[in-house]
């Protein structure tokens, strides 16, 4: 993250030139503060999970202090403890809250009741029994290595000094109990505050300067495909385009553009750092490249060869000198024969008919052919950089898709083994096995947007669908998903083509929510998400299946889905 920071901020200099100072950031800047409000986390906390995005929101942090208990609270601990509903209540006044002695209000009172610091046992120690600062350590200490023999004798030494303050011994001891009980999840606030620093810093840059910290975000990452993809998807998200490689415009790593992203030379297969060195002083001293065969003639062939040229062509580095990525491939081969004469007879002191600023001129003839299908063009530039720049093979289904949980979102550490997901994307591999009993079944990697996961299809499931288990294949899947310590995959429950699928929302109303008051909330959430996915109300009283108006249908995005289950309950919602 330190990193991303400092490479956002030379992006920000070169680009706009100006130089920020880091340690000037305002710590009450309402657009950043807005943008954590929101739960705009993505790249801040380097954590792409729900449950920070959605802890972010329900604490609602309006400046730098509120991010400090943030990082404290996102923790196993705290989250399976109960304490961050009861923290979260109290921000927001929804929870009176109750010290069991008054001298705990000076050390509570900014946590809401809640011991959420390593530093608020020391200071309970420190006040209530009587401990230096050193031996209130020592009790820190012994609670997070739980040494039960310390922690009783600094219990006994604990009420003792209680007692002296005329502090009722049963309170005292259900004080210290609470200690004990809250010590084992207690974070240090100063490790706190440094980690919500940097996490605010990042999240005004991402307010502020939004292409220079994607960019550095994405260069942080560049190598690592399943982030890329994702951070390209948010850039999308942003309104911020990633340009493909250029010859005359990319860096070595990911630059701004205008307010664009471009991506860096070195993100491609087989161009290694000799040859953007030599390409990059190459225009530096003497400008943009015309053509590929000045390309070829000015850039040293030893290190950036045919092959090397071929990458660049492929993944559309050449797209900017006005050609076809079929019309530079078929002349490839003629441009590296024809430099490598130019610079023979330049060696040479040989020189063109019309002299050497003759020669220089001339370029190969590019046939009249059409470009290559966009299909081809998308598999190159995965082949060649490891994700689609210039489209996606999913963006025809883009609108189906919104109703499908994200890939990238399965890896949340609030998933729950075992729970039902439906998830769309292309089929990146398929690897066919033979079980001991002779049965065939399927490991499947699929993507989308976002990201890869690893999906199983079971014999059971294997010869119904099979037809459908082939690379580049569009699918939505069925399954239920696995959790474990080694990651998420799915296990398939169903397949079926991508194109087959129909977005209808179906929402089941059990007799209970047949009410004008619910209906009439629900006609807000429908009209709020209005889209092209026609809606049919499944009336649990009596069967009835009704179709509703234009006006009802919506776009069933995740979030639309989740409203319409946070008022009719779970599994009342079903695409299809």
């Amino acid at each position: 993250t330190l990193t991303v920071i400092g490479d956002a901020l030379e992006l920000v200099r070169k680009n706009r030139g100006i130089t920020i100072d880091i340690e000037q950031i305002p710590l009450d800047d309402k657009e950043a503060c807005l943008m954590l409000a929101n739960g705009d986390t993505a790249g801040v906390f380097q954590m792409e999970s729900s449950g920070m995005t959605n802890l972010v929101k329900e604490l609602k942090p309006e400046h730098f202090n509120d991010l400090i208990p943030l990082v404290a609270l996102y923790r196993p601990g705290p989250l399976g403890s109960g304490m961050v509903a009861d923290f979260i209540a109290g921000r927001h006044g929804k929870k009176d809250i109750h010290y069991l002695h008054p001298i705990l209000e000076s050390v509570l009172k900014d946590t809401f009741g809640v011991i959420l610091y390593q530093e608020q046992v020391m200071q309970i120690a420190s006040l209530m029994g009587g401990f230096t600062l050193g031996q209130a350590d020592l009790l820190r200490r012994a609670m997070g290595k739980k040494k039960h023999d310390v922690l009783v004798a600094q219990q006994d030494a604990f009420l003792q000094g209680a007692e002296k303050q005329n502090i009722d011994t049963k309170i005292a001891q259900e004080i210290f109990d609470l200690m004990i009980h809250f010590g084992d999840y207690g974070f240090n606030k100063s490790h706190s505050a440094a980690y919500a620093l940097v996490a605010y810093q990042t999240a005004w840059l991402k307010a502020h300067y939004r292409p220079e910290f994607m960019a550095a975000l994405l260069t942080s990452v560049m190598g690592v495909n399943d982030k890329i993809g994702f951070y390209i998807e948010e850039c999308r998200r942003m309104g911020i385009a990633v340009l493909p490689p250029d010859i005359n415009a990319s860096g070595t790593s990911f630059t701004v553009d205008g307010q664009d992203i471009r991506f860096g030379l070195a993100g491609v297969k087989n161009v290694g750092a000799n040859a953007i060195a030599s390409i990059m002083a190459v225009r530096e001293e003497a400008g943009k490249f015309t053509s590929i065969i000045d390309f070829c003639s000015r850039v040293d062939m030893r290190l950036a060869n045919k092959r090397v040229i071929e990458s660049l062509i492929k993944c559309g580095a050449f797209d900017s000198l006005g050609k076809k990525r079929s019309q530079l491939l078929a002349v490839l081969e003629q441009a590296v024969d024809m430099a490598a004469l130019r610079r023979r007879d330049l060696s040479s002191g040989q020189l063109g008919l019309f002299g050497e600023e003759t020669v220089e001129a001339a370029d190969v003839v590019y046939p009249d052919i059409p470009e290559l299908p966009q299909e081809n063009i998308l598999a190159m530039e995965k082949e060649i950089i490891g994700f689609y720049v210039t489209g996606h093979p999913l963006d025809r289904y883009r609108d189906k898709m919104q109703s499908l949980t994200a890939i990238e979102k399965l890896s949340a550490e609030d998933n729950v083994d075992g729970q039902t997901v439906r998830i769309g994307g292309l089929i990146a591999a398929a690897k066919r096995l033979t079980t001991k009993a002779g049965d065939m079944m399927c490991f499947v990697t699929l993507e989308d947007f976002t990201g890869q996961i690893e999906v199983v299809v079971f014999p059971r499931v294997f010869n119904k669908v099979s037809r459908l288990l082939a690379p580049d294949m569009a699918v939505v899947i069925f399954g239920r998903l696995s959790v474990n310590d080694e990651g998420s995959k799915v296990l398939v429950q169903d397949i079926k083509p991508l194109d087959a699928v129909e977005n209808a929302v179906r929402i089941r109303i059990e007799k209970k929510n047949e009410t004008m008051e619910v209906i009439e909330r629900l006609q807000q959430v429908l009209a709020a998400n209005r889209g092209k996915s026609t809606v049919y109300f499944c009336l649990s009283s009596n069967g009835r299946v009704i179709k509703t108006e234009p006006r009802y249908w919506i776009n069933p995005t995740q979030q639309a889905l989740e409203a319409i289950e946070s008022l009719l309950g779970k599994e009342t919602v079903s695409i299809g």
